[in-house]
């Protein structure tokens, strides 16, 4: 061979050329990330309110002073007549005394739709979000999380407690029913429970039954045991992304605005139907993003060789 020859070139070989150069000899399984940054941000958020709202006198301050807007009671309310508070009117659930029976109705179609589609972790889990934000929910209110009178309130202003009950019931059961119903309905299930809760949101605190603070903790409970909830399911079990129309979030959240402001809406006073109406939006939107959010996390998957 003299200098100015070229050195051969190497034999061709199709199977190697065709093959991923990142690839390894054998894919191994994908590692996926446990996705509990959504519980602990929902439970930070929930102590938050709790701490600002509740345990600082500018915070009572500020919420009894909404109560001070208005000359009247809860007559005043768009949504009264429908609010069961009226004689003889009945009551949107779970709104008075239909909570208890919507909690057991709610129940049973998760158990249902379980058994249906045979889905026995999601439907465990769904039972486990429910019974953790309603149980929960009278255990902080009675016994973990006080309300101290810092601010020498009126005696009606010291039987709330946090966080809101009748809030706590469509939060709970609207993310539940995202764990067991079908991917293909999945986004529009969310839809309906999110529009459910920004109307009994809204009106649980303009009628006088809760604080705004109280509404928004309840949201955030149910938030954060749904978070808790996909946490511990196996990553197979946990609800995917779900394909459906693009514009169907704003559409959403445009219909929960207007249906806040709506039952949040009183005769007597501007401002507090729109801190209420603000507030059912503001849950109705938490609910939304836990329901449809993407989960907190990464997998990463190997790509097999190309034959």
């Amino acid at each position: 061979m003299t200098q100015n020859d070229s050195p051969p070139l190497p034999a061709h070989r199709p199977a190697a050329s065709r093959q991923d150069p990142v690839a390894p000899d054998h894919p191994g399984p994908s590692r996926t990330a446990r996705p509990w940054t959504p519980a602990v941000l929902y439970t930070l958020g929930f102590l938050t309110v709790y701490l600002l709202a509740v345990c600082t006198p500018w915070g009572q301050r500020a919420e009894n002073a909404l109560f001070h807007l208005s000359t009247k009671g809860s007559e005043e309310a768009w949504i009264y007549p429908l609010s069961g508070a009226a004689y003889g009117s009945t009551p949107l659930p779970p709104m008075e005394l239909s909570a208890k029976p919507t909690l057991m109705v709610g129940l049973a179609v998760i158990v249902v739709l379980t058994l249906v589609r045979r889905c026995w972790r999601q439907g465990g889990a769904a039972l486990g979000v429910v019974v953790l934000t309603t149980g929960g929910k009278e255990v902080l209110k009675s016994t973990i999380l006080p309300r101290p009178d810092l601010v020498g309130a009126p005696e009606n202003l010291l039987d709330q407690g946090f966080p809101s009950g009748h809030t706590a019931i469509p939060a709970a059961l609207t993310l539940a029913a995202v764990l067991v119903v079908s991917p293909r309905v999945r986004p529009y299930v969310a839809t309906a429970g999110v529009l459910w809760l920004a109307c009994i949101a809204a009106a649980s605190a303009t009628m006088g039954g809760h604080r705004p603070s109280e509404v928004l903790g309840a949201a955030l409970l149910a938030c954060a045991c749904y978070g808790l909830a996909t946490w511990l399911l196996p990553p197979a079990a946990v609800p995917g992304p779900t394909r459906s129309p693009r514009a169907l979030p704003l559409v959403t959240l445009t219909a929960a605005l207007a249906i806040a402001l709506a039952s949040g809406a009183r005769d007597d006073s501007l401002i507090r139907s729109l801190a209420s109406g603000a507030t059912g939006f503001v849950c109705a939107a938490l609910v939304l993003h836990a329901a449809t959010g993407q989960p907190a996390r990464i997998a990463r998957r190997t790509r097999p060789a190309r034959d």
